[in-house]
């Protein structure tokens, strides 16, 4: 019975399996899911180019004031830090024999001038040949420069400010013997600051004398110093391909001084660029990339040439156009031609939900 039975089920079995193999398998396999991502559609904006370098500062005017002759101080007339105007008297050295030498010096002249005149007087009457009072005039000309010299060297003995600035700390006291070249003090005008920086050559084309200029300090936060470019270096550093730059600002508070170190700040002036969001870019060696959606929803992996960034953003100078769409959240889940599922609105919807609820509250 069993084996009537067997043979009886085994062709069936047969056809069964049979018509399991003619069927597809591809038919049988489940369609793979899309993926969820964000996008934004690429659109130019208005991009004006940064950029940032440090630079110091220094005086508008900067010298150390020295004694010019061994002479011994008298009397000092300035305090450390004073303000001081153009031709004010710092320090008075001793000149007591070069005030006695222009005494000297003076009498001399004015016994040179009453012979001349006296020879002027013969010359006119015909009693003295004219070459005497030719000598007469050359020994006044002589006592003259011998009288300016005189007061030269006295000049030498009071020490004045050759511009208006602030001081530095004073370095001799009343009896203090001084020599050609001992300092004194120092001298900065500080009314105008000028800060030195240098920039790679490859931004020299955007830099111009009379551009504007930002700069900042640590000593100062939240505090910015405008300025303009002045000069732009006559050379190119072959070692570092730099360039000096000079600028200049105004410190009419003196809250600079020299030797400060600047955050200096150059803005270009504004165009329009296609921009997006950096978390949009996929980077792979020296390549870059976004995802941008078909038609068929799908994705497409488009090669890219980036530009500067700013806050979260970046140029793209190639590669993309205007109102094409990418993939901007989820784009380390996708290759070329994963189906994709946007949720961009929801995303949108559910962020102003909640902003509208935390105002409510």
């Amino acid at each position: 019975m069993n084996r009537l039975f067997r043979n009886a089920c085994l062709p069936i079995l047969i056809s069964l399996l049979l018509a399991g193999c003619d069927k597809d398998p591809k038919q049988n396999r489940p369609k793979p899911a899309a993926l969820t991502v964000t996008t934004t559609v690429v659109a130019e904006s208005i991009w004006q180019d940064h950029l940032e370098a440090l630079g110091t500062t220094a005086a508008n005017e900067s010298v150390l004031i020295t004694a010019k002759v061994t002479e011994t101080v008298v009397r000092v007339n300035f305090e450390d830090g004073d303000l001081v105007e153009a031709g004010q008297v710092l320090v008075d050295l001793s000149g007591r024999a070069e005030l006695a030498g222009l005494e000297e010096a003076r009498a001399a002249y004015r016994e040179a001038e009453q012979q001349m005149h006296r020879q002027q007087q013969l010359t006119d009457q015909k009693l003295v040949p004219a070459s005497q009072l030719d000598t007469q005039r050359a020994a006044v000309d002589s006592a003259k420069a011998r009288l300016d010299a005189t007061r030269a060297r006295l000049s030498d003995r009071v020490i004045t400010a050759p511009f208006s600035g602030v001081l530095g700390f004073r370095r001799v006291s009343p009896g203090t013997l001084v020599t050609p070249g001992t300092t004194i003090t120092s001298l900065d005008d500080i009314s105008l600051i000028k800060l030195d920086f240098s920039i790679p050559e490859s931004y020299l084309r955007a830099l111009a004398a009379g551009q504007a200029i930002s700069a900042h300090s640590a000593a100062y936060p939240g505090r910015d110093f405008t300025g303009v470019v002045r000069t732009l270096g006559s050379r190119v550093d072959p070692i570092t391909r730099a360039i000096a730059v000079r600028a200049e600002i105004a410190n009419g508070d003196h809250a600079l001084r020299p030797g400060m170190l600047l955050t200096v700040d150059l803005w270009q002036p504004q165009r329009r660029a296609l921009a997006i969001p950096e978390i949009a870019v996929v980077q792979v060696a020296r390549e870059a990339f976004v995802f941008r959606l078909q038609s068929d929803h799908t994705v497409a992996r488009v090669l890219v040439t980036l530009g500067l960034r700013r806050n979260a953003e970046v140029e793209v100078l190639s590669g993309l156009h205007a109102g094409d769409r990418i993939v901007v959240d989820g784009t380390i889940k996708l290759r070329p031609g994963s189906l994709i599922e946007d949720v961009t609105a929801a995303t949108s919807a559910a962020t102003a939900g909640d902003a509208d609820s935390a105002r409510n509250r």
